[in-house]
């Protein structure tokens, strides 16, 4: 499937005028666009010549009513994930350049923001892509494919948040892409929300919103 026919939620720049930013939210696995919309509001200020998006996955999730995947996930194995990313990464790619294209904005104004399984695309594409996006906030991930980070071709400015009270993509996997990130020497800040969840709390979405506006100023 192409990502120009990727569908979801968006909110349109609050200036009222064309979008000299774009910022992209990938949910997580069961999830949909209409979850993560919701961050728009708190960070239009800040960034009110910025479009934002929330594109639902491509593929329905089963179990999940309203809910989508951008992979399945039935073993959360290394090779599942290094599989999906794999996968779904044309697609989201193919929905990035078309907005780049319709906006007529480069990559230095593009944003990608993700939860859980959106934070692995997020992350997997960003670092593929062959010019760097304006930076990357991952919520609740980690690395899906450490053999493809290896071999990276672009090193935006991350910012990585976490609750150490993770109990679906454990904390260590947080730990693990902090050192792969700083091993290859990206300009990362990392955030660690103590008892938190897997869940984004209103200081993570502070954080972004402050990540943000710095890379897109």
């Amino acid at each position: 499937m192409s990502g120009f026919f990727l569908t979801g939620p968006s909110m349109a720049p609050a200036s009222g005028g064309d979008p000299k930013s774009i910022v992209v939210i990938l949910h997580g696995y069961g999830s949909n666009g209409l979850d993560l919309i919701a961050l728009a509001p708190q960070w239009r200020q800040a960034l009110p010549d910025t479009l934002f998006l929330a594109p639902n996955a491509p593929e329905p999730c089963p179990g999940a009513p309203d809910g989508y995947q951008w992979w399945p996930i039935r073993s959360f194995s290394m090779a599942e994930r290094m599989m999906g990313v794999a996968e779904a990464a044309p697609v989201l790619n193919g929905y990035l350049d078309n907005l780049l294209n319709r906006w007529k904005l480069d990559e230095t104004r593009l944003a990608l923001v993700g939860f859980s399984q959106g934070t692995m695309l997020a992350l997997h594409v960003a670092t593929q892509r062959a010019k760097p996006v304006a930076g990357v906030v991952g919520y609740s991930g980690m690395i899906a494919d450490e053999e493809a980070l290896a071999k990276l071709k672009s090193k935006p400015p991350v910012l990585l948040v976490h609750g150490d009270a993770d109990q679906v993509v454990p904390f260590q996997a947080f730990e693990r892409a902090k050192s792969l990130l700083e091993g290859q020497d990206f300009d990362l800040t990392t955030h660690v929300l103590r008892g938190l969840p897997h869940s984004i709390d209103p200081t993570g979405a502070r954080l972004g919103g402050e990540f943000l506006a710095r890379v897109l100023a």
